[in-house]
């Protein structure tokens, strides 16, 4: 009897390789996970004891929610895809507006009601699939790679623009240096070695900064050994309508990048994505979302840098991504082992996401290369969605005179260029052609 082929995307690793890759991804996103928590916890003038119980409640939860996409919760809940799910950044907006005026248990009331709306339109919304064929996909994936750099060069420049060191040639000549090391054993080495490439990075830019005075360990002393995130430590809920609508919004922004993330997974994982599975990956969003409200966290969605680190990598199993949601879990409960992690510099960073976030652009240039450039409106269609895109990225301040809310959106290159490849499509191609290609992937 002929075995059945097992794809990637199903393969278990062995346990150690397991641990090493999952660890990767691990560093490859902690920077983004924690960043949420720490703008949050300064601009609503949180003390220090909360905001370390802040970083590890949501690290724990990012744990869980990492879990219940990767391995899924039932039969409708998560896309069993190789997605690390984490904090919106998307969200502090909104959140930093809330807390001014009802603190954390305002946020938390409203992400646990916008998690419910997110998880119960979840199959509506997925019903948008049809208009992501190829080209808005392509336009997607690529817009989503070139909105990212810039991140990678403020943490090569040293993270903080406002800091006097910032972009300090040393810090520069770090992330050149890390960048060097992730592309000489990508190049140089093949198999498992070529895998751990970006960890390979990391880890030795972080042992090059410390003779430099670039790594600062203090917060490790400091850090409690070991703590658990208890339900509502900070008191029950409060569901203000005017909160809950302002964070339903946020969550409608999410699901439109969710979409595009789940579709660059599944582009990059050569697992075609069809209507359930997306509602599976959304429903997913809206469940963590709800948890994140009960475990004093934040919105979830997927992390792009990891998509990225999957395909520079090429290392496609889900079952990876899974064990990095246990080690986030137990990161949050060792404070002390996040602090060690957290000590990991910028420049460091950098460095490594130069590459990361390249791959993610360079995956959408591929799918792009298969569109038919010839006999139809595909040229404008990526032309407009990605030079619209990138204006927040090429002028931060473009939209600062716009009404507060249109700002969360406007600001969102990645959202923005989505919305465009998509309204643009279905205008000059129109939707019956979408249906075909896309009908033409599904599976059961």
């Amino acid at each position: 009897m002929k075995q059945e082929m097992i794809h990637p995307v199903d393969e278990k690793p062995s346990l150690v390789k397991m641990l090493i890759y999952g660890f990767q991804h691990v560093l490859a996103m902690y920077a983004g996970a924690v960043a949420v928590p720490l703008v949050l916890a300064s601009a609503i003038h949180l003390d220090k004891e909360q905001l370390i119980y802040l970083i590890n409640a949501d690290l724990f939860t990012c744990g869980i929610a990492t879990l219940i996409q990767t391995l899924g919760l039932g039969p409708k809940i998560g896309s069993k895809l190789p997605i690390v799910q984490g904090c919106t950044f998307g969200a502090v907006t909104t959140m930093i507006m809330i807390g001014g005026a009802h603190g954390l248990r305002g946020i938390y009331g409203s992400a646990m009601v916008a998690g419910l709306v997110t998880f119960l339109i979840s199959t509506y919304f997925s019903k948008m699939l049809r208009f992501f064929p190829p080209v808005v996909t392509g336009s997607v994936i690529t817009i989503m790679g070139i909105s990212l750099l810039p991140v990678a060069v403020m943490w090569a420049g040293g993270g903080n623009p406002a800091a006097p060191e910032y972009c300090d040639p040393s810090l520069i000549f770090l992330a050149a240096i890390v960048l060097a090391i992730v592309l000489f054993f990508y190049r140089c080495f093949t198999g498992f070695w070529s895998n751990i490439a970006v960890l390979l990075g990391l880890v030795s830019g972080t042992f090059i900064a410390i003779p430099l005075g670039l790594t600062d360990f203090s917060s490790v002393g400091q850090a409690a050994f070991f703590g658990v995130t208890t339900p509502f430590a900070f008191g029950w809920p409060i569901f203000d309508p005017a909160s809950i609508f302002a964070m339903t919004v946020v969550m409608l922004v999410t699901m439109a990048e969710t979409t595009g993330d789940v579709m660059a997974v599944g582009e990059i994982v050569d697992k075609p994505i069809n209507e359930k599975l997306l509602a599976k990956a959304l429903r997913a969003d809206g469940f963590s979302t709800i948890l994140g409200g009960i475990f004093n966290a934040f919105p979830y969605t997927a992390f792009a840098q990891n998509i990225g680190l999957i395909s520079l990598t090429g290392v496609r199993s889900r079952f990876v991504v899974a064990m990095a949601g246990c080690l986030l879990m137990i990161l949050g409960l060792f404070p002390k082992m996040a602090a060690v992690v957290a000590s990991i510099p910028n420049s460091v960073l950098g460095g490594a996401g130069v590459a990361m976030f390249g791959m993610v652009a360079a995956s959408g240039i591929k799918t792009l290369s298969k569109v038919d450039f010839d006999d139809s409106y595909n040229m404008m269609v990526v032309a407009i969605s990605i030079g619209v895109a990138l204006i927040p990225v090429a002028m931060p301040t473009f939209y600062n005179k716009f009404p507060e809310w249109s700002q969360l959106i406007l600001n969102s290159g990645i959202t923005v260029g989505s919305v465009m490849a998509v309204v643009l499509n279905a205008i000059l191609n129109g939707a019956e052609k979408n249906t075909t290609e896309i009908a033409q992937k599904e599976y059961l």
